[in-house]
């Protein structure tokens, strides 16, 4: 089958001739992946400082959107010919989505919703989930206020629109160029990140801070109140202090919240920008995404 992704244990991502996925196991499903998601992760998986369990020669990707083609024993959530969109960590298979076919659990994988393309349904899973998850820990309500560092990013656009829904007050850092349609997501407020001094912008006492942005963590704690927190999705947290709880946060697949976001994208209540691309320009998709020029948009790669 068709893949993209690494012959070896190294960093070069090639267009690859992989054999088909196993049938699957108890738990599992084997899918016919018609998209599939591309995020920096991804060039963490190269290396294992993401450690999914590939096993070279294998396809990435972590997350997509596509058709059951096979189910093992145990399942009873899903049938030949359903379609789902999943994130999978560990590759079950040891090989990803970016692929014609892979292996994943079927408790991972929610169902997608009637309405719901391919494409848009294969940008939400990592994105979708991480903001999901870091608003869920963060445990804000109704008129607390909320710093994310890179709201134009695709989880950053996702956890506005999360969190204002919440009736949550959320200031976003992003170009000045985005600012009107983060605003237009449910920001009440967006601070341009080139500016040197956007910090001081600002009047601080925030409820909590969402890091997304590499390098931000320290500069945001002093923006929070005393006894607020700080959830870093950059694995660059600092210590805690003036009471101000502070942690790390590393997604984890999840279909019961997935199959709920999905619901959202499907009803246009969760508002996504994803820019299809064939499989074939996976490797030249990935560089443009670990070198920030994705454009706010989230690149999805299709099998058709």
């Amino acid at each position: 089958m068709k893949a993209c992704g690494v012959f070896r244990a190294e960093k070069e991502v090639v267009l690859l001739e992989l054999p088909e996925p196993s049938s699957p196991r108890p738990g599992q499903i084997l899918v016919a992946v018609e998209a599939a998601g591309v995020g920096p992760w991804d060039e963490l998986v190269i290396d294992a400082s993401w450690d999914v369990e590939l096993r070279p020669p294998a396809a990435l990707g972590v997350e997509g959107a596509g058709k059951v083609l096979a189910v093992g024993a145990g399942v009873t959530g899903f049938a030949v010919g359903d379609r789902v969109l999943a994130h999978e960590a560990p590759l079950p298979g040891g090989s990803g989505f970016w692929a014609e076919r892979v292996l994943i659990d079927a408790d991972h994988a929610a169902a997608c919703p009637p309405g719901l393309d391919a494409v848009h349904a294969a940008a939400l899973p990592v994105n979708g989930l991480t903001a999901w998850q870091s608003l869920e820990k963060l445990e804000l309500g109704r008129g607390q206020r909320l710093l994310i560092t890179n709201g134009g990013g695709a989880t950053g656009a996702l956890a506005i629109q999360l969190a204002a829904a919440k009736g949550i007050e959320v200031t976003a850092t992003a170009s000045a160029s985005g600012a009107e349609r983060l605003l237009g997501l449910g920001a009440t407020e967006v601070v341009d990140y080139h500016d040197p001094n956007w910090p001081t912008r600002l009047p601080g006492g925030f409820d909590a801070a969402l890091i997304i942005a590499d390098g931000t963590a320290g500069t945001a704690l002093p923006l929070v109140r005393d006894g607020g927190r700080l959830c870093s999705l950059t694995s660059d947290a600092p210590p805690e202090e003036r009471g101000i709880t502070s942690w790390d946060l590393y997604v984890e697949p999840n279909g019961a919240q997935l199959f709920q976001l999905a619901e959202q994208v499907a009803a246009g209540t969760l508002e996504l920008a994803p820019e299809p691309l064939p499989l074939s320009e996976g490797p030249a998709a990935l560089a443009r995404v670990v070198a920030g020029r994705a454009g706010g948009k989230k690149v999805v790669l299709t099998t058709a």
